[in-house]
């Protein structure tokens, strides 16, 4: 326990912290109105941002051919709809659970929706989009592992959660079946449109790797019980590859790491989440102990991040540029993925200029959010018991009717999952 977790539970009065829980559960039902209200399209499908009305400009059919502003849909406010979708879903579940109330059904069963439609859009079979345009199909070519094993996750959820009938699993069951089945062609690559053919895979053996694989075999043996996924899970448990020549078990077990920025628990969370459903599937306790310490130390990597939201200030007025199009100042054809993303990188640079808002949301509200939730998929609910206060000021700082972004809805996702340990 650090020092502000011994201070929170043995110096302050037993109400402080109280106030602390009754503040985050107030804050973590406002994030949810506001998730609701403006970020959560018609499609069902999670978008990045949004105005206080809930008024954002979605790229137009003929921008999405064209590529704008890029091509990967970076900064854009349809980037990251398979992702959030999948990942959120842990919280739609988690809270019907806890309410079962058909609204809660009803809003977990629209987000499903909208992850089989991500998965409809395009003739190139095993193709999961990042969002849809206004008429609900357009979209940009190139999604991404970041994009597609959250869009696992999420479907796994629903079908798990009691929510599904039937009939919704027999339809999810043969998206996935039929995904991945494409993937595994493609030698676990993520299939794209032309020119650009593919983008990212689950192949590798890092972190970011590792577990999207072993999550998609181990899900698709449990509800389908063919032996083929298990064989696959089995296999690709033991298979050794990397700069370190680990086992992806192995992988699983050191848990997240950070080998791209300082932090990005936003992005590794995807694995830690897959590492999540992992322990819940596994039944041989010397591979499910593994995955429980993955989870513990990715927990514990993420608890640095927490203090970062109390760097955000709720009054702050800088500018957030809603008009995204100011990118395609910058803009050019591109063929490649190199090229989408050398184009992105520099629209993100000038863009930061004229929006810094951006900035601010992105590094003090996405990354501590994130790392709220990552801190509960740890098992061990005694040391989530003693970080639980830290992770309910992490929900409490924020007011959500000031947020330009939608990515503060893990936060939802952790309030949801501090229940649980009660």
């Amino acid at each position: 326990m650090n020092r502000l977790s011994f201070i929170l539970l043995c110096v302050l009065p037993i109400s402080a912290v109280q106030i602390i829980a009754a503040d985050a559960s107030q804050a973590a039902e406002q994030a949810h109105r506001e998730l609701w209200r403006r970020f959560i399209d018609q499609y069902g499908i999670m978008i990045d941002f949004a105005d206080m009305d809930g008024k954002v400009s979605l790229p137009t059919p003929e921008e999405l051919r064209d590529g704008k502003p890029n091509a990967l849909g970076w900064w854009a406010p349809i980037e990251n709809g398979a992702m959030f979708n999948g990942l959120y879903m842990d919280a739609a579940v988690n809270r019907w659970k806890r309410t079962k109330s058909k609204e809660d059904a009803a809003k977990a069963r629209k987000l499903m929706k909208g992850l089989l439609l991500l998965n409809s859009i395009s003739e190139v079979k095993g193709f999961v989009g990042r969002g849809v345009s206004t008429d609900g199909k357009s979209h940009y070519p190139m999604g991404s592992n970041d994009q597609t094993s959250p869009w696992f996750l999420g479907l796994w959820r629903y079908w798990d959660s009691g929510i599904a009938t039937e009939a919704e699993k027999v339809r999810i069951t043969k998206h996935l079946v039929d995904t991945t089945d494409a993937i595994i062609a493609m030698k676990w690559s993520m299939p794209a449109e032309q020119p650009f053919g593919r983008r990212g895979g689950f192949g590798g053996f890092s972190f970011d790797s590792a577990p999207r694989m072993l999550l998609v075999c181990k899900l698709l043996h449990t509800i389908t019980g063919d032996a083929r996924w298990d064989k696959l899970y089995r296999d690709a448990l033991v298979e050794r590859g990397g700069k370190e020549n680990r086992t992806r078990l192995e992988v699983c077990e050191h848990g997240m790491v950070f080998e791209y920025a300082r932090y990005h628990t936003w992005t590794s969370c995807t694995c830690v989440g897959a590492v999540r459903a992992l322990w819940e599937m596994e039944k041989d306790e010397t591979i499910r102990a593994a995955y429980a310490r993955g989870l513990q130390a990715s927990a514990d990597l993420a608890f640095k991040s927490l203090p970062m939201a109390e760097k955000f200030d709720n009054n702050d007025t800088s500018h957030f540029e809603m008009n995204w199009r100011v990118m395609n100042a910058d803009w050019k054809p591109q063929q490649t993925e190199q090229e989408a993303q050398d184009l992105a990188h520099v629209q993100l640079k000038n863009f930061l200029k004229v929006s810094p808002r951006r900035a601010k949301e992105t590094e003090f509200v996405r990354e501590p959010t994130a790392a709220a939730w990552v801190v509960t998929l740890a098992h061990d609910t005694v040391i989530l018991k003693q970080r639980r206060a830290e992770v309910e000021r992490v929900i409490a700082h924020y007011d959500y009717t000031k947020l330009y972004y939608s990515q503060f809805f893990w936060v939802e996702a952790a309030w949801e999952r501090l229940q649980e340990v009660r």
